[in-house]
């Protein structure tokens, strides 16, 4: 049977520049839809698995635009509701050579921050699933957020699914007078698998540690539940050129992914994400250090293509891990 993956989060509209063209020069922008947890669910979707989103819309066309994009993608939209609010945006300028890329946010009071998740059924929405996935993105939104955050991680663990959280801290958004360490512990106290750098243990669950394993080993002291906990590691050695590998700790070892040089980046946001999605389907269906290696090689592909999603086969990455057809044109 395909595995069942729920995901949860906002879905946003995202206007790009043409080519590499700043904010300044910009007289029309590309649209694509996305968001941190969606484009985890896009990437298990083209391999093979079950996913559902759970997110919330206003009700208008570009709404439904959004909502028809994610079951192109193959994305089941049983869980969408439609809320109050407007749809939340964020413009990219996408660098090039040493001209960094840039993002702005315009997602405050979207449909999404302020639903209200108590018409869902979260019993329903996990019967039968396997994995559970959510970022640190959703609670720093609103209080609401924050609420239906925990409510979905409470029965998906009383369910026994595999939960992961990508811890990703983002301090621009906290602003609804509270802080990630009044939200963010008890949410990951749900959580098995976390996705954290040392700046995340730091302001999400008050951990000082210069040392990555150290950090992981008093993790797992104070949340015993944690079994494994992964960070990918970027060089930038300019906005076009970067290297990119990723740890994973299993509570035993720290284990380190191959290292790969990426020129002539296309699109980097939505690498995170990939990895996320390469690394859970790699722990249902792989060994702890080939889930690893299918992960970061799953994100290096998303480098290659516009837009927020990884749009890669399975055979694509698995190809790129055993370092065949790289770059070669296939006939």
């Amino acid at each position: 049977m395909k595995k069942k993956v729920i995901t949860l989060g906002e879905v946003m509209m995202r206007l790009s520049t043409f080519g590499h063209d700043r904010f300044l020069q910009a007289d029309q922008f590309n649209i694509v839809y996305g968001g941190a947890e969606a484009n985890v669910a896009v990437s298990l979707a083209q391999w093979g698995l079950e996913t559902y989103h759970v997110t919330a819309f206003p009700d208008h066309d570009l709404s439904r635009a959004a909502i028809q994009y994610l079951r192109q993608v193959g994305i089941k939209t049983d869980y969408v509701y439609q809320s109050e609010g407007r749809l939340g945006l964020y413009f990219l300028e996408n660098g090039a050579m040493q001209r960094a890329s840039k993002i702005i946010y315009d997602r405050f009071d979207s449909a999404f921050a302020k639903f209200d998740a108590s018409q869902v059924d979260w019993d329903s929405v996990f019967d039968g699933a396997d994995w559970f996935h959510w970022t640190g993105i959703t609670p720093a939104l609103s209080q609401s957020a924050a609420d239906m955050t925990l409510a979905a991680l409470k029965v998906a663990s009383s369910k026994g699914l595999m939960i992961s959280g990508d811890i990703n801290y983002r301090r621009n958004l906290w602003q609804y007078g509270k802080g990630p360490l009044e939200v963010m512990p008890e949410l990951i106290r749900y959580t098995s698998i976390i996705v954290a750098g040392l700046a995340d243990f730091d302001n999400c669950m008050d951990i000082q540690a210069d040392d990555y394993e150290q950090a992981c080993i008093q993790a797992k002291k104070d949340f015993p539940q944690i079994k494994y906990i992964t960070t990918t590691e970027r060089e930038s050695i300019s906005a076009s050129e970067n290297e990119l590998s990723a740890l994973l700790w299993n509570s035993q070892n720290l284990l380190t992914s191959k290292k790969y040089q990426m020129s002539h980046i296309v699109d980097r946001v939505g690498g995170g994400d990939a990895y996320m999605a390469g690394l859970i389907y790699g722990l249902l269906h792989l060994s702890d250090q080939d889930a690893l290696e299918f992960g970061v090689a799953a994100s290096v592909l998303k480098h290659s293509i516009p837009g927020d999603a990884n749009l890669v086969s399975l055979e694509e990455v698995k190809s790129l891990v055993r370092g065949e057809h790289v770059g070669k044109l296939l006939r």
